[in-house]
């Protein structure tokens, strides 16, 4: 099942729509940078060129869940 959340984008409401797993993650990151949820998807908005959002917020969550502790 998926969980939405609304966000301000370059000032447009929209949505994304990520498994909760997924934003288990996001929000883990999101305070590991000192972020919101929002300032973080509006980093991802920023950085994802052509992909679709929600695909580029997994590929962070992805990447981040890989990634070997420091």
């Amino acid at each position: 099942m998926l969980k939405k959340r609304s966000v301000m984008l370059s000032g447009h409401a929209t949505s994304v729509a990520l498994e909760p797993e997924f934003w288990v993650i996001l929000d883990r990151i999101a305070g590991e940078r000192g972020l919101s949820h929002a300032a973080l998807l509006a980093w991802v908005d920023a950085t994802r060129g052509r992909r679709p959002l929600a695909s580029a917020c997994r590929l962070l969550a992805l990447e981040q869940s890989t990634r070997p502790p420091s």
